[in-house]
Order: structure tokens, then sequence, then C-alpha cells
């Protein structure tokens, strides 16, 4: 008993010490994947977000619809970026959790869940994947990681 023990403490240990360095870049992989489509797509595209501006919550109902657009154009494709190499990711994963919730209220939130009739579910993915980027950091392999040793 005592050998499986050992054993699986020596399995989870390493395991720990590969998840330091790896269990985040997966997520930032992903969201920077799927931010960097939308922001490709909005720049490739045109502004509709006039349609939807009344749509938008307080104080993003206020903001010219072509600032918006740029803003969330940018925040898309500079977030995506800085998930791809990992830094200022909680600054970055901050950003597009506002983005994400903004989008939720203004263009899925009376559609449902279902992705197929533009419901909320992509939204609440993204949210619950921006979350541990937010609250945990890059993980080690990320610039942020270097800069934060450089700095000790």
């Amino acid at each position: 008993m005592n050998a499986i023990l050992t054993l699986s403490n020596t399995v989870f240990n390493k395991l720990d010490g590969i998840g330091a360095w790896l269990s985040m870049l997966p997520l930032r992989l992903l969201l920077a994947w799927e931010f960097w489509e939308s922001g490709v797509e909005k720049l490739n595209g045109d502004n509709w977000f006039a349609q939807i501006q009344d749509d938008f919550p307080f104080p993003f109902n206020v903001i010219p619809t072509d600032f918006s657009w740029f803003i969330s154009t940018w925040s898309e494709l500079l977030g995506a970026i800085a998930l791809v190499v990992g830094l200022g990711t909680r600054f970055t994963a901050a950003t597009l959790i506002i983005l994400d919730i903004v989008a939720w209220a203004s263009v899925h939130a009376g559609n449902g869940y279902n992705v197929c009739d533009n419901g909320y579910k992509l939204p609440l993915i993204y949210l619950m994947m921006l979350i541990p980027l937010l609250l945990s950091g890059p993980g080690k392999a990320s610039l942020d990681a270097l800069v934060r040793q450089w700095f000790r």
C-alpha cells in the first residue's frame, strides 16, 4: 500500500510540475484563435454596431459606434496576440471578459442557449475560460512568467 501511495505522490507531483508550465497554454491558444478570428472578421467587415447600440449596456450604449467597433476589433486582435505569448494576460483576460459580457448582453442574451440560434453558449464558454486566466495568470510558459522572474 505504501508503494502505491509513493508512486501516486510521485506521479501527481510530476503532473503538478508539468501543469504549472502547460495547464493554461491550451486555454490561451484556443481563446486567442477565437478572438483573432472575430477581430479579423470585424477588421475586414462592415460596422453593424449601430443596429444594436441600444442593446449595449451602459456606458457602451452612449459611445459612438465607430469607436466601439474600433475598440472591439483591436481588443480582439491585440488580445489574441497577448494571449499567445502570455504577456499582460490578466489585463487581457479582464478586457476580453468585458468585451464578452457586452457581446452576451447585446447580441446573444435574448436568443437562448443554443449556438445555432446565436445564443449565449459561446460567450458563456469564453467567460469560463477567461476567468482562470484572470485569477491564476498564464502559467510558466509565458512572457508574464519571464517578466515576473526577471523583476524578482
